[in-house]
């Protein structure tokens, strides 16, 4: 008896010595060498654990990434890991139905999960102090999801990963190309012969038996990596890890896929009609390498030389010609393979044939041509810099680490991957162009337009071959569902920790003499400086000439262009080998122009910003091209029942009339009427330092900021008013539904709303509007979103929102919803809105608004971008330093009465104008007897 007691000592000691987490590997900070910190552990059941310690902001970031995407999935089933994902967030044994987003949310974090044809992952971004409960969270669907699948949560996911397809894919133009192309160019039943959405007809097919003997093959600790970080404390976090997914069993055991390579012996041309396209498309696809191939680099430049920027050939040939509106080249890299890409869209006038010719002609022009080494400056210095901004935020760095641990058993990449973008020469670009597209086979796809006038570039020839296909066996049989045994209740929500000291941006001011205001602020966390440089006006200048509207955005446009020194092509260059970006917007108030740059590169990135600021040459040449590229997305943008729809909404708030439905893009008559003088006396009275406005962040100091901006010192002031838009002239009618027909339209878009006239104000009645809607229409766990999503699954997403700015704005409820349900989705939404304008605010979802908002400052001010929004709202609204302590103090003491009130007034369906744009066969019938009137409107919100 001693003996057995003895012996069974031993195998316990010996099971908790197995249980410890093993450190394999730690990788610290040496010098200047760009790294990521980590330790990597393994747990006694196969879990990959990796923890980075970067305590700059008060948040941690954490991932989960299980090594299972859409390439193992079999035909007749595709589309599973993604909606797997979906299911993930449906809750698990200790985690009730919805409360997956609402914990997160309620704790001021951020959460998604992404599907791919490699991986899924799940991620939250939240303050640190909510770490345990994230862990808790994320090992509680690892461990106990099964048992809570229920056929209705089925049913209702399956239901919205179709409005995802019909949104994302079916309902927009060109949305299908990518499924097309893969479907030719790899052999029949390969895994990356269709896309991770999946076909309907396959989602259609699955039971929720399918769906767990998934979860039991793929998704073990064993398949997986967990990877945290940000304001950790190493210790600590690994003994949350082994107390909440120790005990999780392994799962089967998961063998690498075998990288195939797919081979095209000669060209195939496939095409189909597009209902939403109004230009063609030619898209051709070659077989490339898979991810990490010592080719990859080598690929990526000749891509980047031969079709992106300025400096591209297909640029030179396809669009400073003004014979496309679109040519790009691009080489994808996925764990099994991957393929290489040539978009156009031509202008019309040119047919597919043509382009196909031209395409050919270039690639010939380039193998005369060769690599300079201009080129290959270019693609180092843009390659680099691109791949250091990815790991700027911590949920980069951590999203980086995870990625390459999946795929290569390493997290350590960043050294191989900057010296495989660095070692690329002369000779690995040619060998390339040579081995993977000279004289290959290629899919060449066409998609054409609806109106039967466009030919593809030549007939159909290829059918794919589906007499060999045999289902792979992934070792579904026999799986059993074995659950974690724990020394804990893991019912109990493991409580939040302190809450973490929320540092906000240091602000320094300055002014110059001429009127610039300066607003900045100082980090070290990255290597790099991010500056914005605004012009008030934008759009709205076009109310002093509404037949010149689109004016200011045709003249940001230019601004990216030639200089009085510099043609684009050279500046484009230039900033390809500095790793910087200026790149130029119109919006409706202002014109901004935002710069990136490393900081050892500032001085020359601010040289080529004051030319185009201060020096810009504008040629017939530029505003012709432009002028057609701006007049063809006009017409594209109305074949997008969601662009349609947001046009139309706003003429019907503002008026068909008024300057602010149509002051920035324009319309294809009022940019042909824009000539060179308009553009030349744009700039000349509207530009100046008097209403220009810069914010600075990153690494420089104030001294060191205003000494490199002297430049603008010399700018020449002047008086300039802006003019201010007229009021709106709509006045839609009540009881009135609005619709605007789109034959076959896969889903229906639904905008709900009116305008408020209410201005932006940070800390009054604008910012208690927007917390009033929090609980209808602002997040994940809003009313409409779970009614419309969650519960009746008839769309992707449902959201509603106040928005504002200085002239006054709106209040809009939207969704792309299914067709089918389009009719009881309008009312759906008149229906959310009214009950909770009657009724008023719940006091759990007070609660949950204050939670929720109150705790997400943690997340507000970690990245240069963030930092730099931050600013440009104190700057452009006036606001003090302290109107965040302000909008805290408000959220803290509001009120449910406070906030039925501000829903009773604002929130009320009666002054509501309807809009819905789809095909009205399938829903005018019902709307036509709920005694509402019709209104039927054309693209242009003109009455029928």
């Amino acid at each position: 008896m001693k003996k057995l007691l003895i012996a069974l000592w031993l195998l316990s000691a010996m099971t908790v010595a197995l249980a410890q987490p093993k450190l394999v590997e730690q990788i610290n900070r040496k010098g200047e060498t760009l790294i990521i910190p980590y330790q990597k552990y393994i747990l006694s059941n196969g879990l990959t654990v990796i923890l980075t310690e970067d305590h700059s902001d008060p948040i941690a970031h954490i991932d989960v990434t299980y090594h299972v995407g859409s390439a193992r999935e079999t035909l007749g089933k595709s589309g599973f890991a993604h909606f797997f994902e979906h299911m993930m967030f449906e809750g698990s044994d200790h985690v009730k139905s919805g409360l997956h987003f609402k914990t997160v949310n309620a704790s001021g974090g951020t959460l998604n999960g992404t599907t791919n044809q490699d991986r899924t992952n799940y991620f939250e971004t939240v303050p640190s102090n909510q770490l345990e409960k994230m862990l808790w969270l994320e090992s509680d669907r690892m461990g106990f999801l099964l048992d809570a699948v229920t056929q209705q949560k089925f049913e209702i996911q399956r239901s919205t990963v179709k409005n995802e397809r019909g949104q994302s894919f079916d309902n927009k133009p060109y949305g299908t190309a990518l499924e097309a192309l893969l479907g030719a160019l790899y052999p029949y039943g390969y895994p990356y012969s269709w896309q991770p959405i999946g076909f309907v007809e396959d989602l259609d097919r699955v039971d929720v038996n399918d769906l767990k003997r998934f979860f039991l093959r793929w998704y073990g600790p064993n398949n997986a990596t967990l990877t945290i970080g940000g304001d950790i404390n190493v210790k600590q976090t690994l003994a949350w890890v082994e107390k909440y997914f120790g005990s999780i069993p392994r799962g089967p055991e998961v063998k690498p896929a075998v990288p195939l390579k797919p081979v095209v012996s000669s060209d195939r041309y496939i095409s189909y009609t597009d209902n939403y396209a109004r230009l063609p498309l030619m898209f051709i696809g070659y077989p490339g390498v898979k991810m990490n191939d010592k080719d990859q680099a080598a690929l990526d430049a000749l891509a980047m030389i031969i079709g992106k920027g300025y400096n591209s050939l297909l640029y030179k040939n396809f669009i400073k010609t003004r014979k496309a509106a679109e040519a790009t080249m691009f080489s994808y890299n996925l764990e099994l393979a991957g393929f290489i890409g040539i978009e156009v869209v031509p202008f019309p006038g040119q047919t597919l044939a043509d382009m196909h010719q031209m395409v050919q002609e270039t690639l010939a022009e380039f193998e005369k041509r060769g690599v300079t080494d201009e080129d290959l400056a270019r693609f180092k210095g843009s390659a680099e810099a691109d791949f250091i901004n990815t790991l700027e935020s911590i949920s980069g760095k951590v999203s980086f680490l995870a990625e390459s641990q999946t795929f290569t058993g390493n997290p350590n990449q960043i050294g191989r991957q900057l010296a495989d973008i660095r070692k690329v020469n002369k000779e690995d670009i040619m060998r390339v162009y040579r081995q993977y597209l000279k004289g290959s086979g290629a899919v060449i796809l066409s998609i054409l337009p609806k109106t039967g006038e466009v030919k593809p570039v030549a007939p159909n020839n290829f059918t794919p071959d589906k007499s060999n296909y045999a289902a792979p066996d992934y070792g579904y049989q026999g799986l059993t569902y074995r659950k974690p045994k724990d020394k804990f209740n893991r019912a109990v929500q493991p409580l939040a920790g302190s809450n973490p000291s929320i540092k906000m941006p240091a602000i320094w001011k300055s002014n110059t003499e001429n009127g610039v205001n300066i607003i900045g602020s100082y980090n070290n966390e990255v290597p790099e400086v991010s500056l914005s440089v605004s012009i008030r006006g934008g759009g709205l200048l076009a109310a002093n000439n509404t037949s010149k509207a689109g004016l200011p955005n045709i003249v940001a446009q230019m601004l990216n262009d030639d200089t009085e020194s510099m043609t684009a092509e050279e500046i484009s260059g230039k900033l390809a080998k500095l790793g910087s970006n200026i790149v130029v917007t119109a919006g409706n108030d202002e014109t901004v122009m935002s710069i990136s740059s490393l900081t050892k590169n500032i001085d020359q990135t601010l040289a080529i910003a004051e030319q185009r600021l201060l020096r810009p040459k504008f040629t017939q040449e530029t505003l012709d091209r432009i002028k057609k590229q701006v007049i063809q997305n006009l017409m594209v943008s109305k074949a997008q029942p969601a662009n349609v729809a947001n046009t139309v909404f706003n003429k019907l708030i503002y008026g068909s009339d008024n300057i602010r439905t149509y002051g920035l893009v324009g319309t294809e008559q009022t940019i042909t009427n824009i000539t060179l003088t308009d553009v030349q006396d744009y700039y000349t009275k509207y530009f100046a330092p008097g209403v220009c406005s810069v914010v600075v962040v990153g690494e420089l100091t104030k001294s060191a900021a205003i000494n490199k901006l002297v430049f603008l010192k010399h700018w020449k002031n002047k008086h300039i008013e802006i003019p201010v838009p007229p009021a709106p002239t709509a006045k839609p009618e009540s009881k009135t539904i609005y619709i605007v027909d789109v034959p076959k339209a896969a889903q229906s878009e639904i905008r709900v709303g009116y305008y408020t006239g209410i201005k932006y104000d940070a800390t009054g009645l604008f910012y208690k509007l927007g917390l009033t809607n929090y609980a209808l229409g602002g997040g994940f766990d809003s009313r409409l979103n779970i009614d419309l999503r969650e519960e009746k699954g008839w769309t992707y997403g449902a959201s509603s929102n106040f928005s504002s700015g200085k002239l006054g704005g709106f209040y809009v409820a939207s969704a792309g919803v299914r067709a089918a349900t389009t009719d009881s989705a309008a009312f759906e939404f008149l229906k959310i809105i009214g009950h909770y304008a009657q009724d008023g605010i719940t006091p759990s979802e007070l609660q949950f608004t204050k939670s929720s908002i109150g705790q997400s400052d943690a997340r507000k001010y970690e990245t240069n971008m963030q930092k730099a929004a931050f600013l440009s709202r104190i700057q452009n609204y006036n606001l003090s330093a302290g109107f965040v302590d302000k909008q805290n103090m408000i959220l803290k003491n509001l009120t449910k009465s406070e906030v039925d009130a501000l829903a009773r007034e604002y929130l009320d369906p009666d002054k509501m104008t309807v809009l819905i744009v789809g095909d009205k066969a399938g829903f005018l019938p019902v709307l036509q007897k709920s005694g509402y009137k019709i209104i039927e409107l054309d693209s242009e919100g003109r009455q029928k």
